[in-house]
């Protein structure tokens, strides 16, 4: 069997950093046990060249012939083609008073974030401070042990991966006639609604958004009559 372009796979991965052999990322809980105390390990399940994972594994995925699963991939990738090179004009010099405006003490080493852009402060100086925007991870040529644990062709379990990717949250839905039906807490619907080419693209369906009817008023108890 052949992978193909928004095939869903089920995969366990180890990520390093191939100069150190440092691990920073897992699905596998033997070493994301290590990261984060209170990180979920689990397996990652998504369709292939959607953006949702490296771009490097991916293409290095799409068109392999897999004959059993789980099959065993070491997967070398250099800067460009992981987490992107290091770049120069990220690195800002901000002037200190920005920081007492918002009351926030800069130290070096601490990321802090910046309307939603995260930052690390590299150094303090007089009045100025010394601001890196790039990722960590920007400019480290990387290693990923993955293993292709299945394909996935059940499509509840395709939209189930893709509602927890795109919105972080387990919505109650159905699949029916070429749709998929998404229940969701009022006041999301024009949210979701902005993925409905994506879950075209991705599925082949049609994604249809509903809000929780108004709760129906409660009914008035009846008056008693009053005993003579």
């Amino acid at each position: 069997m052949k992978l193909k372009k928004s095939d869903f796979v089920e995969i366990d991965f180890i990520a390093k950093f191939k100069d150190s052999g440092e691990v920073f990322d897992s699905s596998v809980a033997s070493e994301l046990k290590k990261l984060s105390d209170h990180a979920i390990a689990k397996p990652f399940t998504y369709p292939l060249g959607q953006e949702m994972f490296l771009k490097g594994i991916d293409n290095f995925l799409i068109g392999k012939e897999i004959e059993k699963f789980p099959k065993d991939f070491k997967i070398e990738l250099n800067a460009e083609n992981a987490f992107g090179p290091r770049d120069s004009k990220q690195v800002q010099m901000i002037p200190m008073k920005v920081f007492k405006e918002h009351d926030i003490q800069p130290i070096p080493g601490v990321s802090l974030n910046f309307d939603g852009k995260v930052a690390r402060i590299l150094s303090v100086s007089g009045g100025r401070v010394l601001v890196d925007f790039n990722s960590p991870l920007a400019g480290k040529d990387v290693v990923y042990e993955v293993k292709v644990l299945s394909k996935v062709d059940d499509l509840d379990q395709k939209v189930k991966a893709l509602n927890e990717f795109l919105f972080k949250k387990d919505f109650h839905f159905t699949v029916k006639d070429k749709k998929v039906i998404i229940e969701v807490d009022k006041g999301m619907k024009t949210i979701l609604e902005m993925f409905k080419e994506k879950f075209k693209e991705i599925l082949g369906l049609d994604l249809e958004v509903v809000e929780p009817e108004e709760k129906k008023e409660e009914k008035q108890p009846e008056p008693k009559k009053e005993s003579n």
